[in-house]
């Protein structure tokens, strides 16, 4: 069993049971589809990443692995972090504002974080698994609305405490459901986060506020982020 498994709350629907977990080290419940969440920041990268035309993205649990992985494959790129920050020898950081800047067609990214990459490679055991941002957030809940015969989701707000996952969590399971929904106040308590607080703080320079700009934004999409072990953990484009 993980460290720190930690359920938050259970919804039954008479058709869906969503079940919200909080952690990034977590052994989870049978579902048939595990939704990891990271809105501060890497999942909000990888989709600047997809935008940008990368490929598909690999995920590795240590940084050591991520440098052998890219002898192994030359053309990738190593994007990432520890604790929030650079990692010496990568090609580039966490920040969404620079990959969405950066050109990435038919690129792959090897990618190391905290929390998002962590939990994912802890979810692997469902048929379904999608990582997701809340720039996303929207087309990961329509995609999983449309898919038959799907009865139990788990949502795992991947950092520990934030509770800017938690409030993607609890916007996602509302859009799934057809409940009411609030976009601005999902962007208000990403906003208010303690995730956030080090990217406001002019005393942490190593932090950039604008990434909470585009961690904050919700943006229209055609495609959703989902893993599959091919033999590693890859995220691939799925087209809505």
């Amino acid at each position: 069993m993980g460290r720190n498994r930690y359920k938050i709350d259970e919804t039954t629907h008479p058709v869906i049971k969503i079940r919200i977990f909080q952690g990034n080290d977590l052994t989870l419940p049978d579902a048939d589809a595990n939704v990891v969440i990271d809105v501060v920041r890497a999942f909000t990268v990888s989709h600047y990443a997809f935008l940008q035309g990368a490929e598909k993205i690999l995920l590795v649990p240590e940084v050591t692995e991520a440098f052998t992985m890219r002898d192994e494959l030359p053309n990738a790129l190593l994007a990432g972090e520890v604790g929030g920050f650079v990692i010496e020898g990568f090609d580039l950081d966490n920040s969404p504002r620079r990959f969405a800047a950066t050109d990435l067609k038919g690129r792959t990214i090897i990618q190391k974080t905290t929390n998002g990459v962590k939990a994912a490679l802890h979810s692997l055991g469902a048929p379904v698994v999608l990582v997701t941002g809340f720039s996303n957030a929207r087309a990961t809940a329509a995609y999983l609305a449309r898919l038959k015969n799907l009865k139990r989701i788990n949502l795992v707000a991947s950092h520990p405490t934030g509770d800017e996952d938690l409030a993607c969590a609890e916007y996602i399971r509302s859009l799934i459901l057809g409940g009411e929904t609030d976009a601005e106040e999902v962007q208000r308590r990403i906003r208010g986060s303690a995730t956030v607080q080090k990217f406001l703080d002019p005393a942490q320079p190593a932090f950039d506020p604008a990434d909470i700009d585009y961690c904050s934004e919700e943006l229209s999409a055609e495609f959703v982020m989902a893993v599959a072990c091919e033999p590693k953990p890859t995220v691939r484009r799925v087209m809505l």
